[in-house]
């Protein structure tokens, strides 16, 4: 058994790089998802979503804002932009909304800059201008209109009804209390939503960092070649963004591996942006779109991405600004204290705030609901898929999600549903329901109690069984 412990050390040792990497980076993700949560919750997108049907300068732009004011997941984008486009919007605003939502949102710069420094958040921004430009231009020569307009009748016809919510301003809403827990679900809801792909980026960078040799990569990566060696790593980049499963903020440290082992500044841009091609997200697109269309918007979107990296990265080498130094304080192994710990404290502590106050009951004129399976926050004006089960209506994020509900699996702990106004309360959480339509469960003693959700239930008839 003499492996054992070189196993236990090589697992050891790409487990405290990923560690540290989240011990630096968690104060920013708080930070991030936190801003994130209360520029959706306040700024109101309905008028803009109204205004997207025809491709100009001017509806390009607000496109762009609407998805810099929308969720960082790459999941809900590619929802999101199938939804605006069978309201109405061109397909050219639908993929730029798309494109701004997962690379020019608040908590990616915040993250990027930390890992990485100001010139790669600087070359982000840029790029991602690019990218759009490129899509207002190129989207046309991939659809023509005739298969432009037999896709939003494809699209029409799969996806659900949208529910018109109620539009008020950013002032209204910043008075209003309700807004305030609204930002809290937005947060705790994309992080739900992202843990996954956070979790697998923070552990495949951290063991691509320590175990994969710089040699490795140059037999994928040209070095050394000038403006070739950008170009073909900008145009490989995406490709290992396609089979690495990890998209949105969980490929900024996989980012910063790359970087690290010598992959130039264009070709890691590049990668940043592929977070929309990962194989996930294109099987997603076959069951959007078809698998034809799905294609060609792969293509589409590798262009632009490749394109994108490449051009900002001969700006910066031109202006001279690429970093000298490929050394990330994420990827040291080491766990600072002073203030680092004292600002992972406070985002604790804000972070607790945030899940209980997003998991108190909600408001039934909110413009939001809870995915029941993943939890991750669904704008109602948009979901991807709409259930209805026992006269309770049930939005999704994803096609995954709604299949998962179909096949019967559990809701997840956290779809947990108050009724302020209701007779009962939860044994488990205290929680007010209404006894004619929550869950109930008989005690030992014969007396009926009645839960939120099915967690509390579970939670409960773990404690005390059910009577015999």
């Amino acid at each position: 058994m003499s492996w054992i412990d070189p196993a236990v050390r090589w697992i050891g040792s790409g487990v405290r790089e990923s560690a540290a990497m989240v011990w630096i980076t968690w104060w920013p993700l708080v930070l991030g998802f936190t801003l994130s949560g209360l520029v959706q919750s306040f700024l109101p997108r309905d008028g803009l979503r109204a205004q997207l049907g025809t491709t100009t300068p001017l509806t390009v732009a607000k496109a762009s804002l609407l998805g810099v004011i929308s969720s960082s997941c790459s999941y809900a984008a590619s929802a999101m932009s199938r939804a605006l486009f069978a309201r109405g919007s061109s397909l050219t605003n639908a993929l730029v909304f798309m494109v701004a939502s997962t690379n020019l949102v608040i908590e990616l710069g915040i993250v990027l800059y930390l890992l990485l420094g100001w010139q790669f958040l600087a070359a982000q921004l840029g790029g991602g201008v690019v990218m759009i430009a490129a899509l207002g231009v190129l989207t046309a020569l991939f659809f023509h209109p005739a298969e432009q307009d037999s896709l939003y009748q494809h699209v029409l016809e799969n996806a659900p009804p949208p529910v018109q919510p109620a539009c008020t301003t950013w002032k209204e809403r910043l008075a209003t209390r309700r807004h305030y827990r609204l930002a809290a679900r937005y947060t705790i809801g994309d992080l739900t939503m992202l843990r996954k792909e956070l979790a697998a980026g923070f552990l495949i960078a951290g063991f691509l960092s320590v175990h994969v040799p710089a040699t490795w990569w140059s037999h994928i990566f040209w070095s050394g070649h000038g403006t070739a060696t950008a170009l073909e790593n900008a145009i490989l980049a995406p490709l290992v963004a396609v089979i690495s499963f990890v998209c949105s903020v969980g490929n900024i440290p996989l980012a910063a591996a790359l970087w690290a082992h010598g992959v130039a500044f264009g070709g890691v841009i590049a990668f940043i942006f592929a977070d929309l091609v990962t194989l996930p997200l294109l099987l997603i697109y076959r069951r959007f779109y078809g698998t034809r269309p799905a294609l060609r918007l792969f293509a589409l979107l590798w262009l632009v991405m490749s394109a994108g990296g490449f051009l900002i990265g001969e700006i910066f080498r031109g202006l001279s600004l690429i970093p000298s130094s490929r050394h990330s304080a994420a990827l040291s192994g080491h766990f600072p204290l002073g203030a680092n710990l004292a600002a992972n404290v406070v985002a604790t502590i804000v972070l607790v705030a945030l899940i209980v106050t997003a998991r108190r009951g909600g408001d039934p004129a909110d413009l939001s609901a809870r995915d029941p399976i993943c939890g991750m926050n669904v704008d109602v004006s948009a979901p991807v898929a709409i259930r209805v089960r026992d006269g309770v209506t049930h939005y999704f994020c994803s096609l995954r999600c709604a299949e998962r509900f179909d096949h019967g699996e559990e809701p997840t702990p956290m779809a947990m549903n108050e009724d302020p106004h209701g007779d009962a309360v939860d044994p488990i959480c205290e929680m007010r329901v209404n006894s004619a339509t929550a869950l109930s469960a008989e005690g030992p003693d014969g007396t009926t109690h009645y839960f939120c959700g099915p967690g509390c239930r579970r939670a409960y008839l773990a404690l005390h069984g059910s009577p015999s």
